[in-house]
């Protein structure tokens, strides 16, 4: 871990995470918090140990992802429950990336969970807790101006090189990546990276050979044993490969 870095004003709190100033305008200190929310916001409680899980995670992934040629907002985990990251503007589009149908693309499609799906499916929904993150289409985003047609091209390319490192490596650990949720940024001059964070909140990870869900959807369905979970995914990512 890094040396303590100074912690000025709250710049934003969601339902994860708070974001502080820094001496250094370019950079921001991100504290994760042990709050958790289901179905935008209707359910709430908290997970103990949740905001030092994902932000060990998160610390230990983003590194790799940089040297697959994911450029991130991630500079250096300052302690159990703080990140010192690049500041940036997020873009108001977030990007799920689908592998295996599950959740609301089940619902939404009629299609069983579990089923594999042909190719990596890309989808966009709007950033806004009010409106419950509709999804969109990337006409409506450059219409809206919330992107460009030029972003929403990097952040496909971006978040497909992430599925295409995040895949194997999840599986060489007993885990199907079945989905997962990407946030990205614009720094001062201009570049787009991965913000956010990347962890069992933003994820869904399936045990290879029980099929066990290890994420979130513990706490959305009243599966029992959040901690463990989270927990156990944190031992995966940090174990060692041979």
């Amino acid at each position: 871990m890094s040396a303590p870095v100074e912690r000025g004003e709250l710049r934003y709190e969601g339902k994860a995470k708070r974001v502080y100033a820094t001496p250094d305008p370019q950079q921001y200190v991100v504290e994760y918090k042990d709050d958790a929310t289901a179905f935008n916001g209707q359910k709430r409680d908290q997970i103990l140990g949740k905001g030092s899980v994902n932000n060990a995670i998160t610390s230990a992934l983003y590194p790799h992802l940089e040297r697959a040629g994911v450029p991130t907002h991630f500079i250096a985990q300052l302690s159990e429950r703080e990140q010192l990251v690049r500041a940036v503007e997020i873009i108001p589009v977030e990007v799920v990336v689908r592998n295996v149908a599950a959740g609301s693309f089940s619902k939404r499609l009629g299609i069983t969970e579990g089923t594999l799906l042909a190719r990596p499916i890309v989808e966009y929904y709007y950033k806004s807790d009010v409106l419950g993150d509709p999804l969109i289409n990337t006409d409506t985003a450059i219409s809206m101006g919330w992107a460009t047609d030029e972003d929403l091209s990097t952040i496909k390319a971006l978040a497909l090189k992430v599925n295409a490192f995040l895949t194997p490596y999840f599986l060489a650990r007993d885990i199907r990546l079945i989905d997962f949720k990407l946030e990205f940024g614009k720094t001062h001059d201009g570049q787009i990276v991965l913000a956010d964070e990347i962890s069992p909140d933003t994820c869904r990870f399936w045990d290879a050979v029980s099929g066990e869900r290890l994420d979130k959807d513990r706490f959305r369905r009243d599966l029992g044993n959040v901690e463990g979970a989270y927990q156990e995914m944190l031992a995966r990512v940090t174990r060692e490969q041979a």
